[in-house]
C-alpha cells in the first residue's frame, strides 16, 4: 500500500541496521528467514509473520519508540525518523503481500495485466494500483477511511498482538490476493478481472482502516509509557 502507508524517505532516513524477518509460505508452516537492509527498494522491511516477533526486532522497536519518538530530549530530526519508521512498519504489516509468499517474492514475480491498468506485477498492484482506486489524494482517502470506522470496529481492531495482525494479513493474502487469482495464461501472465479487482480494493480499504486504528494504539502506548 505504497501510496498512503509508505513513507517516501531520503536514503539517510534509516540507519544501516539489518533486521531479520519471517514470512509464511502458503504451502506450509515453515518460516524461512532472510536479512535485508532497511530502506532498500522493493519494500523489504516487513513480513513479520511468525509465532512471535524476532527479539532483535522487538528490541529495536522498543528502543526507537521509547528513546527517540517519545523522549522530549531527542533531536526533532531523529524523532521524525523514528515516526517514519513506525508509519512504515505498521503500514507494511497490513499489506497482505508483505505478509505472505508463494515462492514468488510476495507476488513480485507474478506478471499481471488488467483493463485500465499498466502491466506490472501482483505485488505492485496491491501496493499501489488498488490503493489508488480509493482516490489519488492521500488526505481525502485517509479522511474517508477514518470516517467509516465504527466504535465496535475500533475496539476490536485495537486488540491483539503484532503477530496477530500479521497473521490476519497473511490470511487475506492466502484467501484473496493469491486464492482468487485466475489461472495464468500460456505465457505465465495473470489477467485480473473486475471481480478480483473490486474484491482487492475492498480488502485494501479494510486494511487501511485497521492500520489507522492500530497505528494510533502503537503511538499512544509508546507515548503513555514514557510519562
Amino acid at each position: 500500500m505504497a501510496t498512503i502507508l509508505h513513507v517516501h524517505r531520503h536514503p539517510d532516513d534509516h540507519p544501516p541496521t539489518r533486521i531479520r524477518y519471517r514470512t509464511h509460505r502458503l504451502s506450509g508452516r515453515s518460516i524461512p528467514r532472510s536479512a535485508f537492509a532497511l530502506g532498500d527498494e522493493g519494500h523489504k522491511i516487513i513480513a513479520l509473520i511468525a509465532e512471535q516477533l524476532d527479539p532483535a526486532v522487538r528490541e529495536m522497536i522498543d528502543a526507537m519508540l521509547a528513546a527517540e519518538l517519545a523522549e522530549p530530549r531527542t533531536d526533532p530530526e531523529e524523532r521524525l525518523v523514528a515516526l517514519k519508521f513506525v508509519l512504515h512498519l505498521v503500514g507494511d504489516l497490513h499489506q497482505p503481500l508483505h505478509a505472505a509468499d508463494n515462492h514468488d517474492a510476495g507476488g513480485n514475480r507474478k506478471r499481471v495485466v488488467a483493463n485500465g491498468f499498466r502491466p506490472s506485477n501482483l505485488h505492485h498492484f496491491w501496493d499501489t494500483e488498488f490503493v489508488e482506486r480509493l482516490g489519488t489524494d492521500p488526505r481525502e482517502v485517509a479522511t474517508t477511511v477514518i470516517a467509516t470506522i465504527s466504535d465496535p470496529q475500533r475496539q476490536a481492531w485495537s486488540r491483539g498482538t503484532v503477530s496477530d495482525w500479521a497473521m490476519e494479513s497473511f490470511g487475506l493474502a492466502r484467501k484473496d490476493a493469491y486464492g482468487l487469482l485466475p489461472e495464468p495464461s500460456g505465457r505465465g501472465v495473470y489477467v485480473l478481472d473486475d471481480r478480483y479487482i473490486d474484491g482487492a480494493v475492498q480488502d485494501v480499504r479494510l486494511q487501511l482502516s485497521r492500520a489507522s486504528v492500530r497505528l494510533a494504539v502503537v503511538l499512544n502506548k509508546a507515548i503513555e509509557g514514557t510519562r
